[in-house]
């Protein structure tokens, strides 16, 4: 039986937000999310609590029961008047109970709690609080015991209320449908930033006086070497084999604040050729707090470093009295006047320059309302359930839901917002299953599996608009394309100034300094990698972490390996784009060949029309142009670009292609399967090969018309040149156009069915085909 197609399509949907009944007042907080009502309890402290041996004798802790939901706060160690200052909240859908019950304990031992106290409220009774009312004021209540009697002693001071998720409490709120036994660090809704990066620039100019381990040492192989953390770096070999080499190259790292690691650079000597064996010469190490920091494409001073003795390399200067001579010549600046690029080009989310001075104003808003998704597979096997929750990310800021437990149809109606600096960016949403959670002692090795990604390019919203949709979650495993359900997403981009909007069309793309010292596709590949890599480090040492497997798919690292479903798609890409040229040509022949004689006439009328009168044609042009574009804006599309399933060929591959796309580099296949692949390659190779070297024939013989490597047919063009030239200065233009035209557009019964002239003349010139070996 065969398999039902999978459904890809994007769905406009209809939730309940407010965002979308304001369609003219001001912008309110929350309004592209469903509310949704909480009943908040803040803990703030106790006092006068007396334990089974009197004051400061008790490790008290509180126990919030509503229904079946329990939260608890951390516990004290022999103190009477504790400070918690904790917020829980309960989602009013869940609560099934008319009583709140706020239980102060006593942590006797592992397994016995007793009671202290209790504080009870009627639900019925709990206040509303309503943006943006100030919040509830605390109060304190007399504990009673188990019987509803007062107690002498013992104090616990609250405050309960009615709430939605709008209430800055809720950030930082143990939340009932994200809590777990072990804590709410791995579940809470947080906001990170990437660190500030910058390019570091090390242009190593020249060495002296170097010392040889070997005073015999002859044609020595002189490098540096640079390092900044783990990436390390080397220069080529110096041309000069003295003490006294030169190589005036560059080294790009990428660093990112605040500066943790010094750069070190070493002067080596390659012993073998043949190997990688060397002996360090020297080395300085600089720490980066020092170094020179510019915004324009002035070059930076140079300076001479002194190297230490390598034998003596890291002792501290006291200890060391002894003068070396070697020195290292180097100009080395953070190059704040670059964007880092850390994402895949075609999806970046920023495109500013690290140095805030140049960052040009903000044009508008954008806000993302993340409210829910639907059909989610179960990601945890052996539990048979789903924690998931989502990570958005727009420039240099990463957003994170809260995870709600296990629930293929998680509800989170949270909503952020970014400035806007240029509509050509991308912002994306990946939703993920917390691995976190019951993984125990694992927690800190915990796998954060993928469930799906959504691309929201801003150029293709319009403004002041709200979008909603639900997207397909659509995930490539070795085993094909798999649809992991869908989530459901509200996005509006609100303009500050229509005319700076305008305005950002001619700006250039990137900061000026990719134009005035623009960096190689092979450098600027090499720092992204390493750009995502530091920021990959630097978020999972958050609280929680952002997982390296995480960063790296909404990063699109490793997109760039070779793939021969992506090449078929970009091949196929291609073959549209050509498509209205190759369309062109074939209408053109049916004119030329008089499939419709009122076409031919017609088509041969307007070329007379614009030779006669040229000074239309440009206008005629831009006309239709015009008008083609007002026919489309009827017709445009009122949705946002998704996945396209039939142009990723994402139906159409087959096992062993994906098998290979998901190979890592180097491969871990052996024996046939590498040598299949291999083979095949070179098979997609050789056809490539030959359609360049067609290509690179074709404009060869262009190229021979007057090299002289034909005599007979350069002479032959020389006296058509020659000829040419007095016929035209002679005829009025107009008339060789028309009489071009005309030859052209001849009736098919005067033409014979063999190439034409100029075509059998192209034919026989030369190529460089017959110097290839």
């Amino acid at each position: 039986m065969a398999k039902p197609k999978e459904d890809f399509s994007l769905k406009q949907t209809k939730p309940n937000i407010s965002g979308s009944k304001n369609t003219t007042g001001p912008l309110r907080p929350h309004d592209l999310v469903e509310q949704m009502q909480f009943m908040f309890v803040k803990i703030l402290k106790a006092k006068d609590l007396v334990g089974p041996d009197g004051p400061d004798t008790c490790d008290p802790y509180v126990e919030i029961i509503l229904g079946n939901c329990k939260g608890t706060t951390k516990i004290f160690e022999k103190k009477s008047s504790p400070e918690w200052n904790q917020v829980f909240a309960f989602k009013k859908e869940r609560i099934q109970t008319i009583t709140l019950e706020t239980v102060v304990r006593d942590k006797l031992n592992k397994v016995s709690h007793e009671m202290i106290g209790k504080v009870k409220f009627n639900i019925g009774d709990v206040p509303m609080r309503v943006q943006p009312d100030s919040p509830l004021a605390p109060q304190w209540y007399r504990l009673e015991d188990k019987n509803g009697v007062k107690l002498g002693a013992g104090e616990l001071m609250l405050s309960v209320w009615m709430g939605t998720q709008a209430d800055e409490a809720f950030s930082e709120a143990w939340i009932s449908d994200a809590a777990e036994s072990a804590g709410t660090a791995y579940t809470r809704s947080k906001i990170y930033h990437s660190p500030r990066l910058w390019y570091l620039r090390v242009n190593v100019i020249q060495g002296q006086d170097l010392v040889f381990r070997d005073k015999n040492r002859k044609n020595p192989e002189i490098f540096v070497r640079g390092a900044l953390g783990n990436l390390v770096l080397r220069s080529r070999s110096s041309p000069n084999k003295n003490e006294n080499p030169m190589w005036n190259e560059d080294m790009m790292f990428v660093a990112a604040e605040p500066f943790e690691e010094p750069l070190v650079l070493s002067v080596e000597d390659k012993l073998n050729p043949n190997k990688e064996e060397s002996v360090c010469l020297g080395r300085v190490v600089i720490p980066l707090q020092n170094v020179m920091k510019r915004v324009d494409n002035a070059p930076a001073s140079a300076r001479w470093y002194n190297l230490e003795r390598p034998e003596i390399a890291g002792e501290k200067k006291e200890q060391n009295e002894v003068k070396f001579a070697s020195k290292l010549n180097a100009r080395i600046s953070l190059d704040g006047g670059y964007h880092v690029l850390d994402e895949a080009t075609n999806y970046s989310s920023d495109l500013r320059s690290t140095v805030k001075l140049l960052w040009r104003p903000n044009i508008g808003l954008l806000e993302l309302g993340i409210l829910n998704a639907t059909g989610l597979p179960v990601m945890k096997g052996k539990e048979k359930r789903t924690d998931a929750y989502c990570v958005a990310k727009y420039a240099s800021k990463w957003v994170r839901t809260r995870t709600i437990l296990d629930s293929l149809a998680p509800q989170w109606n949270e909503q952020f917002s970014w400035d806007v600096y240029d509509l050509c960016t991308v912002l994306t949403i990946g939703v993920f299953d917390n691995g976190h959670i019951q993984a125990g002692d694992m927690a800190g090795k915990a796998f954060h599996p993928r469930i799906g990604k959504v691309r929201i390019r801003l150029s293709t919203l319009e403004s002041n608009r709200i979008y909603t949709y639900s997207y397909p979650l659509v995930v490539l495993q070795s085993s094909g394309v798999k649809k992991m359900g869908e989530i459901q997403l509200a996005v509006r981009f609100s303009c500050a100034s229509f005319f700076d909007t305008l305005q950002n069309y001619t700006q250039p793309l990137l900061p000026k300094m990719h134009y005035l010292n623009p960096l190689s596709v092979y450098q600027l590949d090499s720092l992204r990698h390493q750009a995502a890599f530091i920021t990959s480090l630097r978020l999972s040492r958050a609280e929680p972490p952002l997982r390296k497997e995480i960063v790296d798919y909404m990063l699109d690292v490793g997109s760039n390996m070779w793939s021969i479903r992506r090449a078929k798609a970009n091949y196929d890409r291609i073959l549209d784009l050509l498509s209205g040229i190759f369309a062109l040509i074939k209408w053109f022949e049916q004119i030329r060949n008089w499939k419709s004689p009122a076409a031919t006439m017609a088509f041969y009328f307007l070329f007379l029309v614009v030779v006669f009168v040229p000074k239309l044609t440009l206008s005629t042009i831009f006309l239709v142009l015009f008008l083609v574009g007002v026919w489309r804006c009827i017709k445009r599309p009122r949705h946002p670009p998704h996945l396209d399933a039939k142009l990723s060929h994402v139906d159409t591959t087959n096992e062993e292609e994906l098998d290979e796309e998901f190979d890592p580099l180097p491969s871990k296949k052996t024996g046939e399967v590498l040598k299949r692949r291999y083979d095949r390659l070179r098979g997609i190779a050789g056809r490539m090969q030959v359609v360049l070297g067609d290509l690179a024939t074709q404009g060869e013989r262009v190229q021979s018309l007057l090299s002289w490597r034909d005599p007979r047919a350069t002479m032959i063009f020389v006296c058509f040149c020659l000829v040419a030239c007095f016929v035209t200065y002679v005829t009025p233009f107009q008339y060789v156009l028309i009489l071009s035209m005309t030859y052209v557009l001849r009736h098919p019964r005067f033409r014979v069915g063999f190439p034409s002239v100029v075509q059998n003349f192209l034919r026989r010139l030369p190529a460089r085909t017959d110097s290839m070996l």
